[in-house]
Order: structure tokens, then sequence, then C-alpha cells
């Protein structure tokens, strides 16, 4: 039987990745309570224009697609502004009490990438607490002109309840501008938007689909868990929405009343900008020396070619991609989509297709680590009987991606440009599933034998000379070739701000808002 869903209770950008949807532009604006009583009528007056999971179209069910969207977030301190009971408010997680900041030397983020380099507006106030983030809220639209005119929309709300919820400045712009809101948008070549983040690669591939999605986006080769017979099946909705049994057959840690928390998840915000100028100037370095060129690199870095984003395991050196482009281009959506999921590693376990730092098998290592070495040299040999399913262990690490690209490289031999990506990840449990994956996965490579080596681009690589990161791109042991080793990795991507934050279903806004939250 096929799960369904209540989509009317679950916010929109939960189930839809807006900007694959006709949303190419976005602002997220912060918002700080000063007056409990007038903070829940705001989220009350927001409520009604907070967009659901609801599909659009003219079928029965169907809802006309909107010009803008609107989503609301909380911090944890932002729910205690608003009253929620203590008995509620101790049932969520010790990672999102505590809050990014707090979080930083599980994160990584250290060097230019502490919390003391990050945009003004996660300062905060220790005394008075009238700097704090407590809300988010992202619109999201189709032109330019709309999303001025939901940013028109939310300063006439926050004005009706004046001095009770403050609009927070601090989001650094170019030339240290500074603003009440952090603009995105997709990134265009040749006046045309497009899938690309600012390093040049094809961004958005192989979001989860779990049980419940709508059938518009249930394609599930490579999306969702690999099974024993070698099909795929959706992700159990537990590891994405709270109140929902997860992959290890329980529901996910959550506070009381169940209300508040079915059909609400966490979200990670952060802000990431890239240094491409950095970027550039060691792709051109290495890609000089490296026997494939600098593509081929590039698509070692993070798994995918650029162009395109086929996948390594498919397309491992120019004669394949070749072959793959042309299937490509004949393919149509939904068969372009399985060309660039559909795949595992088990014809790759030696890492000599996508080495083991590359960024995507970092992020998604499927079944591969669930294999274990064999006796010949560089082989892997499954280990038969140990899981439910082939990828047990990363069925429990996935993210649901959100966001879009910020800013507009205007010279890339400079890295001291406002460009970069705006990241919002789902799950359940942050611990289990974002921090688990940032300390483990991207900033140490044990997991995959690559003892500290972290994660090529997003890895906190070391600042200081005396200890450089590197990484080994990998061959195949029986060929003749010598692995490839990149010395002194920089610093390729910082973290400037970010936050843990609540995305409750609609029915726990309306509790919160008429401040009947009653965990008894």
């Amino acid at each position: 039987m096929t799960k369904q869903l209540d989509l009317t209770d679950i916010q929109g950008n939960v189930i839809r990745a807006y900007g694959r949807f006709g949303y190419p532009v976005a602002r997220y604006v912060f918002l700080n309570i000063r007056d409990s009583a007038k903070g829940r009528a705001f989220v009350g007056a927001v409520t009604k224009r907070v967009t659901s999971s609801v599909e659009w179209g003219d079928g029965p069910g169907q809802i006309k697609q909107p010009n803008w969207t609107v989503n609301i977030a909380f911090a944890y301190q932002g729910l205690k502004e608003l009253d929620l009971p203590r008995s509620s408010l101790i049932g969520f997680s010790h990672e999102f009490v505590a809050g990014m900041k707090d979080r930083r030397d599980i994160l990584g983020d250290d060097g230019p990438s502490a919390p003391d380099n990050w945009d003004p507006i996660w300062a905060g106030n220790r005394e008075t607490r009238e700097q704090d983030v407590h809300i988010f809220i992202s619109l999201n639209a189709r032109l330019p002109a709309l999303l001025e005119e939901s940013y028109a929309w939310l300063k006439a709300v926050v004005a009706d309840y004046q001095d009770g919820v403050v609009i927070l400045g601090g989001h650094l712009g170019e030339d240290g501008e500074l603003f009440d809101y952090q603009d995105v948008n997709v990134v265009m070549e040749n006046g045309r938007p497009t899938s690309k983040e600012h390093f040049g690669y094809t961004d958005g591939i192989g979001d989860p689909v779990f049980e419940g999605t709508p059938n518009y986006d249930l394609n599930v080769h490579g999306r969702g868990k690999q099974m024993e017979d070698g099909s795929w099946a959706p992700l159990a909705t537990g590891e994405f929405l709270l109140g929902h049994i997860d992959e290890a057959h329980e529901y996910p840690p959550a506070p009381q009343p169940v209300l508040l928390s079915r059909n609400g998840t966490y979200m990670v915000y952060r802000k990431l900008h890239e240094n491409v100028a950095t970027f550039d100037a060691y792709l051109e370095e290495h890609g000089k020396k490296y026997p494939g060129g600098k593509e081929l690199l590039a698509a070692k870095f993070v798994g995918r070619w650029r162009d395109n984003g086929a996948p390594l395991v498919k397309a491992p050196d120019t004669e394949s991609k070749a072959k793959f482009d042309m299937a490509f281009m004949g393919a149509d959506d939904k068969g372009k989509d399985k060309m660039l999921s559909d795949f595992t590693y088990d014809e790759d376990m030696s890492g000599a297709k996508c080495p083991f730092s590359s960024h995507i098998r970092r992020i998604n290592p499927r079944a591969s680590l669930e294999m274990v070495k064999g006796t010949k040299p560089g082989s892997m040999i499954f280990n038969e009987g140990a899981f439910d399913t082939p990828g047990a262990l990363t069925n429990r690490r996935r993210l649901l991606r959100r966001g879009l690209p910020y800013g507009q490289v205007k010279d890339r031999t400079r890295d001291d440009g406002n460009h970069g990506i705006v990241i919002m990840m789902l799950n359940a449990d942050i611990n289990r599933q974002f921090e688990f994956v940032q300390q483990q996965w991207i900033n140490y490579g044990n997991d995959f034998q690559a003892g500290s080596d972290k994660e090529i681009l997003l890895g906190n690589h070391s600042t200081d000379e005396q200890f450089p990161s590197k990484a080994v791109l990998q061959v195949d042991p029986d060929s003749d070739q010598a692995p490839y080793f990149l010395s002194k990795i920089p610093r390729l991507v910082e973290t400037r701000g970010g936050e843990y934050f609540f995305i409750p279903s609609l029915t726990a806004l309306r509790m919160i808002a008429m401040g009947v939250v009653d965990p008894t």
C-alpha cells in the first residue's frame, strides 16, 4: 500500500526544491521577537499565507501555482520567546537547542569559517537578546518584481505588529554593504537560468525520494534506497519528517505533543562563500600535471563532470563521457534524471573512477561502506547478511537539500567577492544526519579508508602550512598507473553564517499562533 502524506499540513519547501519549479529568485529574512503575544499574532498572520505541499495544477485536489511562496521556521530561542511550554521545549534535540555556533567544533567551522568571521547578523547580543535570530522566513518568486512584491507584503505584516517583531539586518553584500535580507538566485549564463553554482558544476542532482512523495518527483532510481535485488525504493518518511517511521522502524525523537512535531522537520541553514579564484588557480595548477587534464580533474573533485553532471562511475574518461553525452541529449527529463542518479559504486570499489574524497562519494556513499577488504590488494568483498538493505548505513545519513546560489562572480581573480551558495538541509535528526556527515564524512576520511583526508570541495582544509591537507586520486589497482596526490589543498569553501531551525507543520503553526501547545 502506498503511503499517503497530508500535503495540506506539510510546508511546501519540505517537499519541493523551489528552484526546480520555476522560482529562480528567493529572499531569506530573519526576525527577532520583542513581544511574545505580538509574536504569536505575527505567526498567525504569516501562517495564512504559508505555502503547503499540495500539488499544483488544475486537477482535483490541486491548487494553482502561486507567483511567490512563503515558508517559516524557528530557532530554539524563537520558540522560547513564543512561550512554548517547557515540557515541549525539552523534547527538542540537544543540537537544535545549542545552535550551530555552539556546535562549531563538531562542524569544523574554524579558521576563516569560524563564527567571528560570519556575517554580522549572526553576532547576536548575549545581554539584550534583541539581535538574536528567532524566526526565518523564505520568499521564493517567479520573477524579481514578484519577489519585491512578496517582501513588501512581509514588511506590511511586520508593521502591523510594530515593536513586537523586528526584521534583523546584517547580511553582508558587495563592498561591505549590509542588507536586511539574504537574496539568492540561480546562476545565469548568456541571459538564461542554469542549474550551476559558482565553481561551474551542475548542482542539485540526486535529492532523496521518500515514501509519500507525490508522483511528480517519484524517480527513485539512485535517489531512494537500494534493495537486496538491486531495485530501488523510496526511503522511509521518518528520515525527513517527524512523527513518521524511519529506516530503523522507529519514530525519530521529537517534542510533545505529537501535533507539534508531526509533519515538521529540522532545517540546517548555512551560508557558504566560494573562493573561486583559489579554486580556479588550484585546478589550473594541478590540471596541467594530471594525466586526464583539467576537466577530468575537476570531475574527480566532485565525482561528476562539470557541464551536465555525468557521474564518473558511468563516464570515467573522455571517450565514455562522449557516449554518455550523446545518450543524454536524446533522453527525456525522467531519462536524464535516471542517467544522472541511477548508479552504485559496486564496480568501483577501488575508487579508480570516483575517488574516495570526491564530493558525491562522501555525501552519499550508497552501499560502498558495507564492503570489506578482500585478500587481493585493492579488492573488496560484500559483507553479506550484515544489514537489511545494501545501503543501510547510508540510508540513515541522507539529507534533503534546498537553497540557491547567492551573488555574482564579478572577478574570478579575487576571492573577496560576494558569491557562494546558501544551502538548507532538512533532516529528522540533526546529529545522526547532518552533523555526522559533516564531521565524519566531509572533514574526516577514516570510513573511506582515507585516514584524515577531507572531502576535496567542502573540507575544512588546513590553513597551517606545517600540516597541509591532501587527497589521493585512486587508480585501477591492476594498472601500472600511479595514484595522483593532491597536495596542499586550500580552503575552497568558507562558512559565513548559519543556524539550526525547526520547520513546523501547518497544524503546529496554528497551535503556536494561538498559544495552545499542550504536551499533557
